[in-house]
């Protein structure tokens, strides 16, 4: 057992990211800073994971102003540390070593010390370029191993018909792979090595084995991550300190448990009676803490907890005799590795706290919570709530058909979303795999990197078209174009390295947070300038000012306007999602309840709406200033009889890869759809001459919706 455990703080970034979706203003962050500065933590996670996306996408803030003014007021009490996945960095797209060199030079100058560095497929060659580059600029390069199991094969009658008969596949996910990816990541330059359990699904004996082997096996920090969802957290984070762990994460109470890591204040009276040394300011703590119960009850629409645990300061506060006995149990059983006896203690203590119960359907589904919550708020926007059974016991198949990923992102995703369309197919009497995201995709052909066993080449080409692995070429990337804004002074998108750092991370969202800069700026200038002559200002008349005669479409949450899916003039169907919400954390379609045309929004996007608010009107009529500048579809005359193409699924048009008049081949690729966040190549299931295309780029579409039609060959 270590005589000293150090402490890396996650409350500011997976804390918060995970019971209040990232949502954390700067003033907010600023009120605790002054405490963690006397709190000396050996590391605080303030930055990476989605920390850089939410605060352009939801509090329009920069997210390099985020880590630099933390490194100001912290200055070298407490290591920064931020998340990055690899050569993938906060995305899906592999980047070249250029933008990881360079995003790695801005993090470390902006106050970063140590990058956590992890890959979803447990792929080492996916971390090489960032351990080079962090190291190669002073920082300290955190390696982490995704810890992940094998599917419960016996358990699960469905494996029966996909096994036929054959011998359970060998496990995969043992000790000696943990241990030896280990061995890797130290030859390769990692100055420590974190066990990362994503899932909190690590129960605490296997814990123990894991902590004991990495010791054995490598020189360097073994930190150990994981999360309270399924029950395991406490218990198994105790068992990687009485196996001599050096470093643990834990949030502070307030921002602790459940979905989040363990509450620090738990671990501190463990250490106490275990005599082992943690070398931080609890009185600081506590006053961080108090903070923190200001700023959650400011965060209450975002809170997926929804409950405060019970006020407790442990070096104020006294436990009662038989809560204080359930610490000693914990520990006993603990050293006695009585796992069950373990886990019940630290579920009694838990519970008396009032942090949240274990999630067992997260736990029996060995899936994220994460992905589980997702799954179901994507699947309540496709109005499909009854397929979630099916789609869930489709995840343990399509998982292992694709290599058996672990499954966090941006793996969790492509998985779920892909088991989702199976459930989808066979509902309708389709084939399994009828339709595939193109993540999907690249995820089987190998783009994102080796799987940790191999894809079945018969199954790659059912599903890519060919039978051998073809990684991503970085050679092939396109950087995000940088236009100049004539509108607001003639200057460019992106004006430094960190905002086209931001640009090429986050195409779409920077766009939209950099341009709304740069006209902030702009009007600010020309409001300073001193003005020659009188002037008439013109004012665009606001959305809502426009005269409303139509049927509303209304929200029936309060949340945040994200996306607009349809414009005035826009023709829609009943049912069509015309807009996308923004509420508790999660995506929501918002749905047409009559079929016509846009006549106006009543909002825009950016915007805040309370429950029942009315945000377009719906007409019989397309108005006339609209439909005249609408372009009318291609049309190739017809000289025979046709065929039409349908979309298998609800979404919006985001390529169309054929022109009227075209010859195209049977199975080739006419439209790309997005649905479930992922992008799906619709093909055509017979050849002719396109005759007609219903749809626009950008179009949403409902299920089965005509899309165009073909000359029968």
């Amino acid at each position: 057992m270590s005589k000293k455990l150090l402490i890396r703080d996650l409350t500011l970034r997976d804390g918060q990211q995970s019971l209040f979706a990232t949502r954390m203003r700067q003033e907010q962050i600023d009120r605790v800073l002054p405490f963690y500065k006397d709190a000396n933590f050996y590391a605080m996670e303030v930055w990476g994971g989605a920390v850089p996306d939410s605060v352009m996408r939801y509090l329009n803030e920069n997210p390099w102003n985020r880590l630099q003014s933390i490194k100001n007021e912290i200055g070298d009490v407490s290591k920064l540390t931020a998340l990055s996945r690899g050569r993938n960095l906060f995305g899906y797209t592999p980047y070249t070593n250029e933008i990881i060199d360079g995003f790695c030079k801005n993090a470390i100058s902006s106050g970063l010390g140590i990058m956590r560095i992890f890959d979803a497929l447990n792929d080492i060659n996916n971390v090489k370029s960032t351990i080079k580059y962090v190291k190669a600029h002073g920082g300290i390069a955190d390696c982490a191993v995704c810890y992940t199991i094998d599917p419960e094969y016996k358990k699960a009658a469905r494996y029966k018909a996909l096994l036929k008969g054959k011998p359970l596949p060998k496990p995969v996910f043992t000790d000696e792979y943990f241990v030896n990816m280990a061995k890797e990541l130290e030859k390769l330059g990692a100055d420590m090595i974190t066990i990362k359990d994503m899932s909190g699904l690590i129960p605490p004996s296997r814990v123990m084995k894991l902590i004991k082997a990495f010791k054995k096996a490598v020189k360097v920090p073994i930190d150990f991550h994981t999360h309270c969802t399924p029950g395991y957290g406490l218990a198994a984070v105790l068992a990687s300190v009485v196996s001599g762990v050096d470093i643990i994460d834990t949030n502070i109470w307030n921002f602790a448990g459940g979905p989040a890591a363990p509450a620090i204040e738990l671990i501190y009276i463990f250490t106490k009676k275990l005599g082992v040394e943690m070398d931080v300011n609890m009185e600081a703590v506590a006053k961080i803490n108090k903070e923190l119960f200001e700023i959650r009850k400011e965060l209450a629409d975002v809170d997926a907890g929804k409950h405060f645990p019970k006020p407790f300061n442990p070096i104020t506060d006294t436990l009662p005799a038989e809560i204080d006995a359930e610490f000693d149990n914990a520990i006993k059983a603990a050293k006695a590795d009585n796992e069950q006896e373990l886990v019940r203690a630290c579920h009694a203590i838990e519970k008396y706290f009032g942090f949240p119960k274990p999630n067992e359907l997260v736990k029996n589904a060995q899936i994220p919570g994460g992905m589980y919550t997702n799954m179901v708020a994507q699947l309540k926007a496709l109005s499909s709530e009854d397929i979630l059974e099916d789609a869930m016991k489709l995840i343990p198949q399509v998982r292992l058909d694709a290599g058996l990923p672990p499954l966090v992102t941006p793996t969790s995703q492509i998985v779920g979303a892909q088991a989702v369309n199976c459930a989808m197919d066979a509902k309708k009497g389709l084939p399994m795999y009828s339709n595939t995201s193109n993540q999907f995709i690249s995820l089987v052909k190998g783009e994102y990197g080796k799987t940790p066993i191999p894809v079945k080449p018969e199954f790659r080409e059912q599903i890519c078209g060919h039978k051998d692995e073809r990684p991503f070429d970085t050679s092939k990337y396109k950087m995000q174009p940088n236009p100049v804004l004539e509108d607001f002074g003639g200057v460019k998108l992106a004006e430094n390295e960190e905002e086209e750092l931001l640009l090429e991370l986050f195409p779409l969202v920077a766009k939209g947070y950099l341009t709304g800069v740069k006209k902030a700026a702009w009007e600010a200038k020309k409001a300073s300038a001193p003005k020659a002559t009188a002037s008439v200002a013109v004012e665009t008349p606001k959305a809502a000012e426009k005269k409303v005669i139509g049927k509303k479409i209304t929200v029936p949450m309060p949340g945040r306007i994200l996306e607009f899916l349809v414009k005035p003039g826009d023709k829609v169907e009943k049912d069509q999602p015309v807009a996308v919400l923004e509420a508790m954390k999660m995506e929501n379609s918002i749905h047409s309840h009559v079929a016509g045309y846009v006549n106006t929004l009543m909002a825009q996007e950016g915007d805040t709406v309370p429950a029942d608010a009315a945000i377009m009107d719906v007409v019989d009529e397309a108005p006339k200033s609209t439909t005249e500048a609408k372009a009318a579809p291609i049309t190739q005359k017809a000289t025979g009889p046709t065929k039409p193409v349908t979309v298998p699924m609800p979404g919006k048009i985001l390529d169309i890869q054929v022109s009227a008049g075209d010859e195209i081949k049977k199975g080739q690729v006419v439209i790309i759809l997005e649905a479930m966040k992922m992008e799906n190549s619709i093909t055509s299931d017979f050849a002719g001459t396109v005759n007609e295309i219903f749809v626009n780029v950008g179009d949403t579409v409902a299920a089965d919706a005509k899309v165009l039609d073909l000359i029968m060959a």
